[in-house]
């Protein structure tokens, strides 16, 4: 039987091979995909996903839109990594033929969660803002929820907007600290200590047999690439957010520890770092599982056999 799935994302480079990593396991019963304000615009994040799935030829999934800005704070874009569209450049002259469905997202993750209670599990790939606002008008709601997996944050390395914070921590910290401190019975942080070594490259791409999906995948994460090779001398990018797809379907790709996690709101250094508490020194009950290490072999032999399939 099929695990319920809602998918929340602002859909850029990564989030896009996410949402069609989790379309071709046919693993989920894919309830909707929410969008989100983050890498790109709310608009621009719904239209990429409209054309992912399209891409897909998938025309029985619905997308919602959702926060169209963080919870307190202004916006802030990643146009320096995705590209103006947010997908390099990949679809940009492509029409959609699908249009987002009525609603919005936080109240579509109310009543899905509500109407499925302990079956859903949340997927989230950009800021938190949908899931805090859902918390903030029905509390009730963390107990009904099988498990939240979140990608964001890092914690024994570097950030990759400040030195400390990551990009889905910083753009909206606020929420964040909202969604870890709601009291999830399952919640599972995928941050960059983990999607920084499960790095795709050419030859990840050269085992992709759709040439449809090959194409794309190539050309979209072509700048992407470049940029990390520019800073790391390695010709590959992260896949941070099919990881936390991955991690949905096997959760043996990673090893985690559950601690006590929090994030920070107002520093002048280090706003959106996400802080995690190894040694009890608070002394606060362990609210989140976060991913310590990741086996890149197997991740990639899962996805590669994804794709194909």
């Amino acid at each position: 039987m099929k695990r319920k799935l809602i998918l929340d994302v602002d859909t850029g480079i990564d989030d896009a091979i996410a949402i069609i990593l989790a379309v071709k396991s046919r693993q989920f019963d894919i309830l909707g995909i929410t969008t989100v304000n983050g890498n790109v615009s709310l608009d621009s994040a719904t239209k990429n996903t409209l054309k992912i799935l399209d891409l897909l030829g998938e025309r029985d999934i619905s997308v919602i839109k959702g926060a169209n800005a963080p919870i307190l704070r202004d916006r802030f874009f990643e146009h320096r990594i995705h590209g103006e569209d947010g997908l390099g450049g990949a679809l940009k002259d492509v029409e959609i033929s699908q249009k987002p469905e009525e609603g919005f997202a936080p109240d579509f993750l109310i009543n899905s969660i509500l109407n499925f209670p302990h079956e859903i599990t949340l997927v989230i790939t950009g800021p938190l803002t949908n899931l805090a606002l859902a918390i903030k008008k029905c509390p009730q709601i963390t107990q009904y929820v099988k498990e939240v997996i979140f990608m964001g944050g890092v914690i024994h390395g570097s950030g990759n907007v400040t030195p400390t914070s990551e990009y889905n921590m910083y753009v909206d910290p606020e929420a964040a600290k909202i969604v870890l401190q709601a009291g999830f019975n399952s919640i599972t942080q995928v941050g960059l200590d983990v999607t920084r070594k499960t790095l795709l490259t050419e030859e990840h791409i050269q085992l992709i047999e759709n040439n449809t999906l090959a194409d794309y995948i190539r050309t979209s994460t072509s700048d992407y690439r470049q940029r990390y090779f520019e800073r790391n001398g390695v010709w590959g990018c992260a896949m941070h957010d099919p990881l936390a797809v991955g991690v949905a379907i096997q959760k043996k790709l990673v090893i985690t520890e559950k601690v006590y996690g929090d994030v920070e709101t107002s520093s002048e250094l280090c706003d959106g770092q996400f802080v995690c508490d190894f040694q009890n020194r608070l002394m606060k009950p362990e609210n989140v599982d976060v991913c310590l290490d990741v086996n890149v072999e197997a991740f990639f032999d899962l996805f590669i056999r994804i794709i194909n399939s």
